[in-house]
């Protein structure tokens, strides 16, 4: 069976895209802060579950948080960068991007005591408008990236990147992960996130067996706000933005439990190594 890799966004509840323009980023510190007890429910039920995964998170909650990524360490999961304050990749130069990532790096392996190897663009903000990240990436250290969505979406997506692992960077031993592709009468959706907590359980279940089927590993990702039904609600929202973000949030506990139980799952750095040996 192939074994597929299961991660999490970890970012707070005020930190998506859905609500940026509502919030903004200089008040973030006196909103409240879910996202430790958020977390650490995940963690909990992927000790309940036997899983590992990766927790890509955002140099923003790590600075506030060592104690949460020692324990992502501590239970066994790998802990990889998300940027800094989830500023999306394609508003961004090369230097910038630098900026973001070497400094995001250097937080979450000095809150760990681990080297960060792994690294997820904000919103899967990879595509033909940042042709330089990938190498950044190299050059800064980073042994892979999971940041391409091969498909067309309103704020994101890649439609001609490659659908399974790949070495984007010639002669560098890096690589892109994409995050899995869904279709369902004619249209395309990523195995996770808001996707999962609004249809039906089984595009996602069927999405990662047709990948195993293919003999390639599924990815699958979700954020630790998206289990907490509690969380803060902010108004001064579109109708589009509010539906992304708050509906099924009551679902999504149990939906995640029955997922990780029907699937073999691991982390992404050794999903990638498992995928890039040699077949004996």
């Amino acid at each position: 069976m192939v074994v597929n890799a299961l991660s999490v966004d970890v970012e707070d509840w005020f930190q998506v895209y859905a609500l940026e323009r509502a919030v903004d980023r200089d008040n973030w510190d006196s909103l409240e802060h879910r996202v430790a007890r958020n977390t650490e429910a995940v963690l909990e039920l992927f000790g309940a579950a036997g899983v590992k995964g990766t927790f890509f998170t955002l140099g923003w909650v790590a600075d506030r948080h060592p104690g949460l990524m020692r324990r992502i360490v501590a239970e066994g999961h790998e802990l990889a960068s998300h940027g800094w304050d989830h500023q999306r990749v394609y508003n961004m130069g090369a230097e910038q991007f630098r900026a973001d990532v070497t400094r995001t790096k250097q937080v979450l392996e000095d809150a760990a005591g681990v080297e960060i190897r792994g690294y997820r663009a904000p919103s899967f903000s990879f595509d033909t408008r940042t042709p330089w990240a990938h190498e950044v990436l190299v050059e800064t250290g980073h042994a892979y990236s999971s940041s391409v969505a091969p498909l067309a979406h309103d704020h994101y997506g890649w439609p001609d990147a490659p659908r399974r692992l790949y070495q984007p960077v010639p002669g560098a031993d890096f690589h892109e992960l994409p995050v899995t592709i869904a279709r369902v009468l004619g249209r395309s959706f990523v195995t996770g996130g808001g996707y999962f907590r609004l249809l039906p359980s089984m595009i996602t279940d069927r999405a990662i067996r047709r990948a195993n089927a293919e003999d390639r590993p599924a990815i699958f990702y979700f954020h630790p706000w998206e289990i907490d039904p509690g969380q803060p609600r902010v108004p001064n929202t579109s109708l589009k933005s509010r539906l992304r973000h708050y509906s099924r949030l009551e679902a999504m506990a149990g939906k995640l439990a029955k997922l990780v139980r029907e699937h073999r799952w691991d982390r992404v750095d050794r999903v990638i190594e498992a995928g890039t040996c040699p077949r004996p």
